[in-house]
């Protein structure tokens, strides 16, 4: 399988690279910045296609497509800057746009867009609804399309969140009873969400979308 990961050197994405490349897949990384911080590559990095490109600017890295078996879009942020472009609806609902149809154009068999169930807290409405726009708009292109729908994605050198916030998420989501109580919401560890998220890449036949937060702690 050639795999392509979107945003595959952020915090999910490289997770997904690398066990891509554990089991032996052919795998593309498309990122502004090219391959992750070097504290975050390991002996694997030496096996990942690095892209350095903007998904905004798709003729810069749509001939990465055409063997490509799977796109998994994993760029997002729950921080906002709409003055510099930045924007939920530009970020998290755009890009997945402009990724998914470019994936359909050059043939793609399946398109993994990482979703969220809920917005976090303290973040405004439009980041859920820039989310569900994009959902919307991709659901019916001409390729397997699969949205895992998660809560908060806790762990190491997690980008987004305050470090007393990523504690009490990591604190809940290692206690599998409580976890389980906030069901489609509960938090999950970023390498369990990104073997889930790898296995719905490489499985055959995925989960009909959206895939809930149950479903995806199985398949962690």
């Amino acid at each position: 399988m050639h795999l392509l990961v979107t945003g595959g050197n952020g915090f999910i994405g490289r997770r997904i690279c690398e066990r891509a490349v554990a089991d032996g897949h052919e795998v593309t990384s498309v990122a502004r910045t090219g391959p992750p911080a070097q504290r975050h590559c390991g002996p694997w990095a030496a096996d990942v296609t690095w892209v350095a490109a903007d998904v905004f600017s798709p003729e810069t890295w749509r001939d990465a497509l055409p063997s490509v078996d799977c796109v998994v879009h994993s760029i997002g942020t729950i921080s906002e800057t709409p003055d510099a472009g930045g924007s939920f609806d530009r970020i998290n609902g755009d890009s997945a746009i402009v990724a998914a149809l470019e994936a359909e154009r050059a043939d793609v068999d399946r398109f993994v867009y990482i979703s969220s169930s809920a917005k976090p807290p303290l973040v405004g409405q439009s980041y859920i609804t820039a989310r569900r726009r994009a959902e919307r708009a991709i659901a019916d292109l001409d390729m397997e399309v699969v949205v895992p729908r998660f809560g908060p994605v806790y762990g190491p050198d997690q980008p987004h969140f305050p470090e007393l916030a990523n504690w009490l998420f990591a604190a809940v989501g290692a206690f599998e009873p409580i976890a389980r109580r906030l069901g489609d919401d509960r938090p999950f560890a970023v390498d369990r969400a990104a073997a889930a998220i790898y296995r719905l890449a490489a499985m055959p036949d995925p989960p009909a979308s959206p895939v809930m937060a149950g479903t995806l702690a199985d398949l962690a």
